[in-house]
């Protein structure tokens, strides 16, 4: 005989809104888990017998009643909407920006991550595209909802979407790394060393581990976060009220830094911050909580970024603008993009790449020389890149299979699947690696007793877990 249980916990204000399923099958156990409106994610447990399965099931509910859920009825709660960030762009009265080349993504885009080797763009309709520094097209993917921010975290590359989950975007095919189901709508987010950090609707940030387990989270003075920055140090949050550093292993706060205005995003770069307000500037303060700097712009400020060595401090307004400042806060030149108001940035050796409220990449050549010709009216025809006709790469859980017979030396590190008091958990099986340490996993593919054969098997920064990189394959 077939049971089922299931739960919802919403709360008020932004707070949490999931559901809990648990269905008994005889000896098996599924415990299926998401937000509300979602399908979430099952797992099913097999048991030596039912009285046991039965007493595993109880124990779950009552766990989930503990915390606050009660029981519901399917389809009647629905789906919390996903906040999008709106911007009037208006057209720039500067002279054009040099654009060396523009790729138009399809739909509003708020993910850039820009490295030696790529470009990332990712956009509102869950497409995520890399390109190389010239501008050409070299991979796309397709993920369930619209990405809200794509970052990096050493060789690893995360995207951030409205579904509540983060992609690891790291091999060949996209997998859940984390699910962020106590909050229901992130507004960024940030990864330094396997922990992730998330700013939300209502003014919390929450810092989670490498295992996706939830480490402590704190409630702002403000609302409306934009910014997580994340550092070995600390959480760099900002909020409607301003940045407040709070300390990454504990979660206590060490200082909070008024602005001139409601943060809308955020950067760090060395031993500073700097902070994009609605009252049209840009803070820079440091990490020891001190206001160094403020760069005023002419128009509401939605993206900020500044040169590894904190020579320069780039901004985007609302008005379709980008600006450069010297440290000292002198403003040395504006121009107009030419695309819409840059939703986030980034600078890379003398390169200004901005994402835009139109869905465009565009790579903005930020060399004294172009900018000076920029400014006496002369500017490069920007190159308009086309994506190509390919299927989306698109998170699945089939793995290709290999045999034990069919590896080779150096083919790859075998890792396994264990139950760990009802949490699948990866350990090494390969020689020469520590078997006590658990190791940074995408949970969707997650199945008990199964083995897998990853491509790498890479210390953590702390020392205290292992991280896979590359592509994973099911050992059959």
């Amino acid at each position: 005989m077939t049971s089922t249980t299931y739960l919802e916990l919403s709360e008020e204000g932004g707070g949490a809104h999931k559901f809990y399923e648990v269905t008994l099958d005889g000896t098996d156990v599924t415990i299926r888990y998401g937000r509300i409106g979602e399908t979430g994610q099952a797992r099913t447990a097999s048991h030596p017998t039912v009285a046991k399965a039965e007493a595993t099931a109880a124990r779950k509910i009552a766990e989930k009643r503990r915390k606050g859920y009660e029981p519901a009825v399917v389809g009647v709660r629905k789906r919390r909407a996903v906040t999008r960030r709106t911007i009037v762009s208006q057209r720039s009265t500067a002279n054009l920006a040099p654009v060396l080349w523009r790729f138009r993504s399809g739909s509003p885009a708020f993910g850039i991550f820009v490295d030696d080797e790529r470009c990332w763009v990712g956009n509102e309709r869950g497409d995520v595209y890399t390109l190389s520094h010239q501008g050409t097209v070299t991979a796309r993917y397709g993920l369930p909802d619209g990405v809200k921010c794509i970052v990096a975290d050493d060789f690893w590359i995360y995207a951030g979407c409205d579904d509540g989950k983060v992609y690891d975007l790291g091999a060949k095919i996209p997998h859940v790394a984390y699910e962020i189901s106590e909050d229901v709508d992130i507004f960024w987010l940030d990864i330094h060393d396997g922990v992730l950090g998330v700013s939300d609707v209502a003014g919390r940030i929450t810092v989670i581990d490498h295992e996706d387990e939830f480490q402590w989270s704190r409630r702002s003075s403000g609302d409306s976060a934009w910014m997580v920055r994340h550092d070995e140090a600390g959480v760099y949050h900002g909020h409607s009220r301003g940045v407040t550093m709070y300390d990454a292993g504990t979660g206590d706060e060490r200082w909070t830094v008024p602005t001139s205005g409601a943060v809308l995003f955020g950067w760090q770069e060395g031993d500073e911050v700097f902070a994009a307000t609605a009252r049209n500037s840009v803070d820079r303060i440091s990490k020891g909580g001190a206001h160094r700097s403020t760069y005023r712009c002419d128009g509401a400020v939605f993206s900020c970024a500044a040169s590894p060595d904190g020579r320069y401090v780039f901004a985007g307004d609302n008005h379709s603008s980008v600006y450069c400042f010297s440290r000292d806060g002198r403003r040395l030149w504006k121009l107009a993009t030419g695309c819409g108001s840059a939703y986030s940035m980034q600078f890379h050796q003398d390169r200004l790449y901005i994402v835009t409220t139109d869905g465009s990449l565009a790579c903005v050549d930020a060399s004294e020389e172009a900018i000076l010709a920029a400014e006496r009216g002369t500017v490069p025809e920007p190159v308009s890149v086309k994506a190509p006709s390919w299927d989306a790469v698109t998170p699945a859980t089939e793995l290709e299979t290999v045999r034990s017979s069919e590896l080779v030396a150096d083919d790859g590190i075998v890792v396994e699947c264990v139950d760990d008091g009802g949490r699948l958990r990866i350990r090494v099986v390969s020689e020469g690696y520590d078997p006590t340490l658990r190791v940074q996993f995408p949970k969707d593919i997650r199945r008990a007793g199964a083995r897998y054969v990853v491509s790498e098997v890479l210390t953590s920064g702390s020392g205290g877990f292992y991280r896979v990189r590359g592509d994973i394959r099911r050992l059959g």
